[in-house]
């Protein structure tokens, strides 16, 4: 063959930890061979067990066991099962392999191969796993070996989802065993069970409709694709295409802006290369390729395929990423725009031909010279006569899971090329040993500073060590102290583009999880009257319904969910981060995988099908899980009134009603819209919309243990959350009811004493349709409105409002605090009465809070003049008032009457405080700070007097059971 395909893939990847006891690589200037091996060395070999360094460092052979393969283009495969359960990292890859005998070797990571036996014929539709097979590692023709940065590992075991290796060996030409040898070719894999704070993968980019038309001279195969997940970093690149291709670039696209992650010709040896260092690719991204053809020299069309007058356009891209949020393969068949292309630079549609454009194509890497390139490249064309194409495209479908379509008609003799190929192998060897791809704790120094994503885990304890500093904000809500939640206007940054936002969760490192509707929307035609859905015809949204959140700035980090759901409704998340989401067009409860996959873990209900029964639900609403034993609860919901509980499993435990402390008057449950578990109590809380109120049960038994019903509601409750701050405390927001009239807000509830700490609202646009609500561990609060299609995000302030009381406004300025710290520490010659009149006579003040401000700098620094002027003031008017006080004891005396003046055990506001009489028209602060719980009721009691408003010592709120209402049930709302 002449097509001048000369490797298949490279997956070599080695990672020298610092920390490791793993024995120095055996790669050197020319990398050795293992010849062919006898059948009582292959044996033993085969048997050979893995082999411990050190406690965390070990070593795993594994081998075919001795087989003779029957013809040629033969697969066969053997399972080895991954030797521990524990979380491990495979570091290194040493093959054990010559092209004398074998074409390419794979090695694939799944959870269940399709046998166990000690090989199998994988050739057929028969093929590897039976779930989905993960590829990582490939070898081909003696292809040199891909250095790995360090910290970087490929993850197997543990929650993994890889406990077995599948070895696939692909035999080409059987003539190789004409002396009846048995071969056990295969790998070493170094591992170590030291987290790797960084997992290696491959993102494939592939062209599959490009079209050659005969005697064009340049024809074009772009392909492009938005990424949507977490950020992850290329280090080494790959390209590949057969006899027509010119050149193959990969870029990155930001704010239009293309950059490069590497360029090479395909006629030269495919070897995956070191890529542009200062390249990372982020959530908002577009990853694009080109492949450039020529057309010149055929008489008929080309097309993509496997055969030797076929094409290919791949361009690989191997990267890490952060472990946390590690996907192990990704791919991209979509065919660029034009619009989009017309931008592409220049280079792109540059042949590389001879040693410069080689060595050009290498610049960024800073290392080669012009003697191994031009070596590299005469090489490369002695043996370029005697290659095959079709070992790649084999190989290709092999990852892509499209074995059965291949059709393997190549054919080679790799003794020709065996003398050419050894030296040719050497001197590529040489080059990438000589080069260094670096370690992400070096390549990210830049990266991490705009990245909050890599630096989160070191800065974590600082944030845990700050945290014991100061109180958590929703904690100062519920003691009472002076806090309020507030909009946070500039949140978020940028456009999230949201469709209906029906429901919200948060993730384990706290990111703000948001399901949305995209273009569908729940309107009067979505459903008939059995609750069918009727708009199937639309498809699934093709939008990404599920996008992770950065809650600092509302910075999209990752997306997913696309063309999986039809009508969203509720999400939350599990300890292992999946994500359990409610469809109410499905009728379905789905658990999916959080890692970029979109996997459906498992599927609760029939689809499309209402029902009412265990194994069906009709418009399910939201799912809450137990943190401890994963139960999974179900409020289902807009037709059936009740709440299902299930195992982690699925398995169907129990379901139960409305609950009540007087069963004659149990009112069922009208639309339970929202649930959450409530983990320091091992209970589950509804919000029973329709009925306008909160019910909580214990988790294990379903026993009722509270009702929370309040006039502010309005009549609806549309959704709640939890905080374990403060004893407990429930957030909620209400609804627009078509009885009642109430402002739509949130709430801040004492879960025990079901008092309103807090209400809150946005401060440029009201609540439409607030959905959904959640808590971070900062204390901030969001809310996902359907009806304005938004996020919107508050965050606790230090209070500031003005309230009347008896008919006199009581200003609270938020510089209060601050200016009586300055103000108790006078200067030495102003006395404590001048100082304690002084933050009197400021607390009076109605001054705005920018002149606060200003009084409060310029009295940080006060001076002896300063300080003599007040002192003055403050005797001044002091001495009228002790005039009055003396006639009026004088006034009593000659009356003989007692006039009785009672001090107090405690004040701090001197005489003033002391002094117990009747004025008509006197304040009452009573009432005001009886609502923050951090203030005593008693203490303001005594202050009450003559024409003020009267205290309630008895709970005056409205979450009575006896002023439940038993009218008919509202039309169904359709959110």
């Amino acid at each position: 063959m002449r097509v001048p395909v000369f490797y298949a893939v490279v997956l070599a990847f080695v990672c020298h930890s610092d920390s490791m006891e793993i024995q120095p690589s055996l790669y050197g200037s020319t990398r050795p061979q293992e010849a062919i091996l006898n059948p009582s060395d292959c044996l033993s070999r085969t048997k050979q067990q893995q082999v411990l360094t050190n406690p965390n460092n070990f070593s795993v052979d594994i081998r075919m066991p001795g087989v003779i393969p029957t013809g040629s283009d033969t697969y066969l495969c053997m399972e080895y099962p991954v030797p521990t359960s524990r979380d491990a990292y495979i570091v290194d890859f040493i093959p054990h392999a010559s092209m004398d005998t074998v074409h390419h070797m794979l090695l694939f990571g799944c959870k269940t191969p399709v046998s166990t036996r000690s090989f199998w014929d994988c050739g057929s539709v028969q093929g590897t796993c039976e779930d989905e097979a993960s590829i990582m590692y490939a070898w081909a023709r003696n292809a040199p070996p891909t250095k790995l940065p360090k910290d970087v590992g490929f993850k197997v075991g543990g929650n993994s989802g890889m406990s077995y290796f599948v070895l696939q060996i692909h035999y080409g030409d059987v003539s190789a065993f004409r002396d009846h040898h048995r071969d056990c070719s295969g790998l070493t894999l170094r591992m170590t069970l030291k987290p790797q704070p960084f997992i290696a993968g491959i993102y494939l980019l592939m062209s599959v409709d490009t079209v050659i038309l005969p005697g064009k001279r340049v024809t074009n195969a772009d392909i492009a694709c938005d990424y949507t997940s977490y950020p992850i970093y290329p280090f080494a690149f790959r390209t590949h295409t057969h006899r027509l291709g010119k050149v193959v670039s990969g870029y990155r696209i930001r704010d239009g802006k293309w950059s490069l992650i590497g360029r090479q010709s395909p006629q030269l040896p495919q070897a995956f290369y070191p890529a542009n260092k200062e390249v990372d690719v982020k959530y908002g991204d577009t990853i694009a390729a080109r492949c450039m053809f020529t057309g010149e020299g055929r008489t008929s069309k080309t097309y993509i395929g496997g055969t030797s007058d076929d094409e290919m356009c791949n361009f690989y891209i191997m990267y890490y990423m952060d472990s946390k949020h590690a996907i192990p393969f990704l791919n991209c068949m979509e065919t660029g725009s034009k619009e989009l292309f017309e931008h592409i630079p220049a280079e792109a549609n540059v042949p590389i031909t001879g040693a410069t454009g080689h060595m050009n194509s290498m610049m960024h890497m800073g290392h080669s010279t012009d003697n191994q390139d031009s070596r590299l490249l005469l090489d490369a064309k002695k043996a370029e006569k005697m290659l095959d194409p079709g070992d790649l495209y084999s190989l290709v479908s092999k990852l892509l899971g499209q074995s059965k379509d291949v059709v393997h008609i190549h054919r080679y003799n790799p003794s020709k090329l065996q003398r050419a190929q050894a030296d040719l192998v050497a001197q590529i060897d040489s080059l990438m040993q000589k080069t260094d791809l670096g370690s992400p704790s070096t390549t990210l120094a830049f990266q991490t500073r705009e990245d909050p994503v890599l630096v989160r885990d070191r800065v974590h304890r600082f944030h845990q060590l700050e945290a014991t500093t100061k109180l958590p904000r929703s904690k100062l809500l519920a003691e009472g102290q002076d806090f309020h939640l507030e909009q946070d206007s500039a949140w978020p940054q940028g456009s999230l583009q949201l469709g209906q936002v029906s429901g919200l969760a948060l993730d384990s490192d706290s990111n703000l999880v948001i399901f949305h509707r995209g273009d569908h929307q729940w309107g009067a035609d979505s459903f008939n009257s059995l609750a069918r859905y009727q708009q199937r015809s639309l498809g699934p949204i093709q939008q990404s319904t599920i996008l992770v959140v950065e809650p600092a700035k509302g910075n999209i980090l990752k997306a997913s969910g696309r063309n999986m759901f039809y009508l969203p409704h509720g999400i939350t998340t599990d300890k292992e981060n999946n994500y359990w989401v409610t469809d109410v067009a499905l009728h379905q409860v789905l658990k999916v995988s959080s890692d970029g996959r979109d996997r459906i873990l498992l599927a609760l209900g029939e689809a499309f099908t209402p029902g009412s029964d265990s194994n069906h639900f009709c418009k399910p609403t939201d799912v809450a899980v137990d943190t401890e034993t994963g139960n999974i609860f179900v409020s289902d919901g807009y037709c059936n009134s009740r709440i299902l509980k299930f195992s982690a499993d699925g398995k169907y435990l129990s379901e139960w009603g409305a609950g009540s402390s007087d069963r004659r008057r149990r009112i069922p449950f009208q639309i339970p819209h929202s649930l959450v578990f409530l983990p320091d109590r091992k209970e589950i809380c509804v919000a029973d919309r329709e009925n306008g109120r909160i019910q909580c049960f214990i988790a294990e038994t379903a026993e009722f243990v509270k009702e929370i019903k309040k006039d502010e509601f309005g009549g609806e409750v549309f959704a709640i959350t939890y905080s374990t701050a403060g004893g407990g405390l429930i957030f909620a927001v209400n609804g627009e009811s078509p009885f009642r009239s109430a402002p739509l807000k949130g709430f801040v509830i004492n879960y025990s004493t079901k008092d309103i700490l807090d209400t809150f609202s946005p401060n440029k646009k009201d609540f439409k349709m607030p959905h959904d609500i959640v808590e971070t561990r900062d204390g901030s609060v969001f809310v996902g409105d359907a009806g304005s299609k938004a996020v919107f995000k508050f965050t606790t302030q230090k209070l500031h409002r003005s309230v009347k009381k008896a008919g006199i406004k009581v200003e609270e300025l938020e510089e209060m605090e601050a200016f009586v710290r300055t103000n108790v520490r006078p200067d030495r010659n102003m006395s404590k009465t001048a100082a304690v009149k002084e933050m009197q006579s400021v607390s009076h003040q109605t001054q705005s809070e920018a002149t606060a401000k200003e009084e409060k700098k310029s009295a940080a620094k006060p001076n002896t003049a300063d300080s003599v002027l007040p002192a003055i003031i403050t005797t001044l008017l002091l001495i009228p008032l002790l005039v009055v006080i003396s006639i009026g004891l004088f006034i009593c005396w000659r009356k003989n009457n007692r006039c009785e003046v009672k001090t107090e055990p405690s004040t701090r506001v001197g005489i003033l405080g002391k002094i117990r009489g009747k004025a008509v028209g006197s304040l009452n602060l009573g009432n005001f700070f009886a609502s923050h719980k951090g203030y005593s009721r008693q203490g303001f009691d005594q202050l009450s007097t003559e024409g003020s408003d009267q205290e309630r010592n008895d709970d005056d709120s409205s979450d009575s059971e006896n002023e439940e209402y038993s009218a008919l049930p509202p039309p169904q709302s359709s959110s």
